[in-house]
């Protein structure tokens, strides 16, 4: 079986599974959040403002900005998408060298900016403020399993939305190219259709989703464990 067969199965297979999980839907806001966090992120890093972030129920978000140049505001566009996609990569990688809580303290982490910096009503406010309590909650009494099996669940949403996103986006540039964010956005400052900036996007979550995989289906090495538990790497707790 090939690689990107697997990517493809596991892909469908996780983003039908995970459904079937009790308030999973709930969960979906992390790839708006970590989409909407790559913006705020190159904004600042162009010498622009960010004003603001929304999160919103439906899993859509937007964040407002003041940027210096056309070209910031280019790279601060393509930023979300490959930005989410990126992070799932690094959720696996992470995943595959048994760093659970590290990976739970980023996003933990990012959840808490997001609050200090740029959320400040509505859903988004009561979601990020939620999700920061349920991490906390499970990094310090869930024991290693039921952190395992959380971060697991997160992982493969985070991959799933990545990857779904831009199926939805390029499915608005095809029927209607002005709906279609910041595919619309780009094609607006570059002249290249929205349609071609959603394949690119596809294309490049696709790429990732096959690395996140690949990380997820990597055979660890024998005593690898054991040499982490000597460099006090994996000391989740019992139970």
């Amino acid at each position: 079986m090939t690689k990107w067969l697997k990517t493809l199965l596991l892909l469908a297979g996780a983003a039908l599974l995970t459904r079937f999980i009790p308030f999973s839907h709930i969960f979906r806001t992390l790839d708006t959040m970590i989409h909407e966090f790559a913006h705020a992120v190159v904004t600042l890093m162009m010498s622009g403002q960010v004003q603001r972030i929304d999160l919103n129920a439906d899993h859509s978000g937007v964040t407002y900005t003041l940027m210096i140049s056309q070209s910031s505001s280019i790279l601060a566009s393509l930023a979300g998408y490959t930005g989410a996609s990126l992070f799932a990569v690094l959720m696996f990688y992470l995943h595959a060298r048994q760093l659970h809580k590290w990976g739970l303290g980023i996003i933990t982490l990012i959840a808490a900016v997001m609050i200090l910096l740029y959320v400040h009503e509505g859903y988004g406010l009561l979601w990020l403020a939620g999700f920061i309590v349920l991490n906390t909650v499970i990094m310090l009494a869930g024991g290693r399993t039921i952190t395992k099996l959380y971060y697991l669940l997160l992982a493969f949403i985070t991959l799933e939305e990545s990857v779904a996103g831009t199926i939805i986006i390029l499915t608005a540039s095809l029927l209607s190219p002005s709906q279609a964010g910041d595919a619309a956005n780009l094609a607006a400052w570059t002249h290249v259709p929205a349609w071609i900036w959603s394949v690119l996007f596809l294309l490049f979550s696709l790429f990732c989703a096959r690395a996140a995989i690949g990380q997820f289906l990597r055979r660890r090495k024998p005593g690898m464990e054991m040499q982490k538990r000597g460099l006090g790497f994996i000391r989740g707790r019992s139970g």
